[in-house]
């Protein structure tokens, strides 16, 4: 729990400085939560110092197009507004006093204005609310998101006169200045509900005027506009048609001048999440899962992309184009190195220059070898994962081994820090002597698109073979010991171990994260209705049997595993209900199982002390039923 978490890695204009985000748990007496602060550094990474400070946090950091502030987000004023700070120090400045919470925002490339989207709570449902008369009408009066201005001056009373763009009846997501400053490129969508991102459109709207014309708007999800510098292209990422929860997607460019959008050749995993362009304007970057590692790629106008920095091990964290597109901030961490900032310049492209030193002082415990595995599944396909050894392994001894398993189902497990707190604490596991086995079985991304939509009607099917044929060759290498073994995951992991365990008794203990249990019931309670008519080709009450058949309850009366069930009080994604209706049929069966509920707590829980159980109640878990 003294890790700290790095994000938002962003050079300066002229380079020279970069800002990065560190985030650490904070579990004070009545305080659990993550508090993040921005710190400023020299690009050549010899100083760097804190710039903000205080209970609340920041994050979000963005430079001034001139470089002497960094602007950001904070909830100093109870509510999330942007402030901005001197690169020399002083007090932090409020520039947004929005009654509502601030989502994002971008600064004008002329300097001279704030670009923000928020939604403003209406007075009349604040009034019904303390009159409890707040009834909720499903589906109705959605908090959309508008877009909105304000100077980044003040006026001589010391003020800023914020404006709404325009009214929208529909919620506004990413957005783009355009680098004229005259007009903001914005993608939107009917109403800020997870399953409504299949419905994305691109559309323009003129500063001066409030006019707004759509640009994109097919039966594609069309997200991500970003201008190139010579104000000549918008580009965008478009999925299929019509969109699929697996995902896949394109780059795009559209000129503004007229003409028809051209779609940029496929890129190797075909989810790339674009950074912005080169400064000359004569290519994106994007980065993009390959294999088990975050890879940095240009994707000229011309040709097909090419990778820029892809890590010998290790894999890197979000990556941030300096607005004169001629450097990128990143997080690089591996398996036995927690994360630090980077900066690269795009002109001499490598490993960078690191700029922090957020965990250089963590201390220096034993952590288990992990290196990439490959084996052959039982149709003949080849499946890669993460093996992490126990600390001084010595060859030829069997070990107890843990098969965790990955959510999404379109998750994929990467070379990062094992020594991270999460959900399950990998460097513990691996120093109480346990290997811990990583797949990223069919359905997972980084490995292409014909890869993540193998798993598409046959959750707990070929999916789950190369789960137990990974498990299967790690005992083969003489590490697993077949007799102590033990199975976990969250989400789509939390769905496959409780498939797993009505599928054969080789596990001696599973823990089940959020899983969906029953995919019947899932469909109709969950936030994405949308999710598994997509994955099973058509509604419940169309294919019933697909997924009656799929549903791990179906067979829960094979299961004699000691199961923990562990779940979120307030996950919409995949309602605590799943796992009442997992632990109760266990439960009335007899079967050896405990559930815990954890209060406040989305579908990836956030408060630290929560995380901190969780982690101790999975070794806890299979140290009692397996070792």
């Amino acid at each position: 729990m003294q890790f700290q978490s790095i994000g938002d890695v962003v050079p300066s204009p002229d380079a020279k400085l970069v800002a990065w985000v560190q985030t650490r748990p904070v579990m004070e007496t009545e305080r659990s939560e993550m508090i993040s602060q921005i710190y400023l550094g020299a690009a050549g990474g010899s100083r760097r110092l804190q710039l903000t400070r205080g209970e609340k946090g920041a994050d979000h950091p963005q430079f001034s197009p001139d470089g002497r502030y960094v602007y950001f987000l904070s909830e100093r004023t109870e509510k999330t507004n942007v402030f901005r700070i001197r690169t020399d120090g002083g007090e932090a400045e409020q520039v947004t006093g929005f009654k509502g919470s601030v989502s994002a925002f971008y600064v004008s490339p002329n300097g001279k204005w704030v670009a923000f989207t928020g939604h403003e709570p209406d007075p009349a449902i604040e009034k019904a609310k303390n009159e409890k008369r707040d009834w909720e009408v499903v589906d109705e009066n959605p908090a959309n998101a508008a877009l909105y201005i304000v100077p980044a001056e003040p006026d001589a009373e010391r003020k800023r006169t914020q404006k709404k763009l325009f009214e929208n009846s529909y919620h506004i997501t990413d957005f783009d200045w355009s680098p004229d400053s005259r007009a903001i490129a914005f993608t939107h969508q009917p109403a800020p509900i997870a399953d409504d991102w299949t419905k994305s459109d691109i559309a323009e709207v003129t500063i001066e005027t409030g006019a707004v014309k759509e640009l994109a708007a097919t039966g594609a999800a069309e997200m991500e506009p970003h201008y190139s510098p010579d104000g000549r292209y918008l580009a965008f990422t478009r999925t299929s048609d019509p969109p699929r929860w697996p995902g896949d997607s394109r780059i795009v460019l559209l000129p503004r001048q007229g003409g028809d959008p051209r779609v940029l050749p496929a890129t190797y995993d075909e989810k790339p999440q674009v950074a912005g362009w080169r400064g000359d304007s004569s290519a994106l970057y994007f980065a993009e899962t390959r294999h088990t590692r975050q890879t940095l790629y240009e994707m000229p106008l011309e040709g097909p992309p090419k990778i820029v920095y892809e890590p010998k091990r290790g894999t890197l964290g979000l990556s941030r184009l300096n607005t004169k597109g001629a450097a990128i901030g990143f997080a690089y961490e591996s398996p036995d190195e927690a994360p630090e900032a980077f900066i690269m310049t795009l002109s001499s492209p490598g490993a960078g220059t690191r700029v922090s030193r957020a965990n250089l002082d963590l201390p220096k415990l034993p952590l288990g070898k992990t290196e990439v595995v490959r084996w052959k599944s039982k149709d003949g396909l080849e499946v890669e994962g993460l093996l992490t050894y126990p600390a001084g392994y010595q060859p030829g001894k069997k070990a107890p081994l843990i098969l965790n398993i990955h959510g999404g189902p379109a998750g994929v497990f990467v070379e990062s820090f094992i020594g991270r707190h999460g959900l399950y604490p990998l460097a513990v596991f691996s120093a109480k002597g346990y290997a811990v086995l990583r797949p990223n079985p069919r359905g997972s991304s980084g490995y292409g698109k014909k890869f993540r939509y193998a798993n598409v009607n046959d959750w707990g099917g070929m999916d789950y073979q190369d789960d137990q044929t990974g498990v299967d060759h790690v005992i083969s290498m003489g590490v697993a010991d077949p007799d102590r073994l033990a199975v976990m995951g969250w989400s789509y992991g939390g769905f496959m171990t409780s498939w797993t365990i009505t599928q054969t008794r080789r596990f001696k203990a599973a823990a089940v994260g959020a899983g969906v249990t029953d995919l019947l019931s899932f469909t109709g309670t969950a936030d994405i209705p949308s999710f598994l008519p997509d994955y099973f080709e058509g509604e419940p009450w169309k294919v019933f049997d697909n997924y009656h058949k799929h549903s791990p309850i179906t067979y829960v009366g094979n299961v004699t595993t000691p199961t923990l069930v562990l779940h979120g009080a307030a996950d919409v994604r995949v309602p605590t209900s799943q796992g009442y209706e997992y632990y109760s049929a266990l439960k009335r069966r007899g079967v050896t199982t405990k559930m815990v509920v954890y209060p406040r707590q989305p579908h990836g829980p956030r408060e630290p002390k929560f995380l901190l159980d969780i982690m101790r109640r999975h070794l806890e878990w299979v140290d009692k039923y397996v070792r």
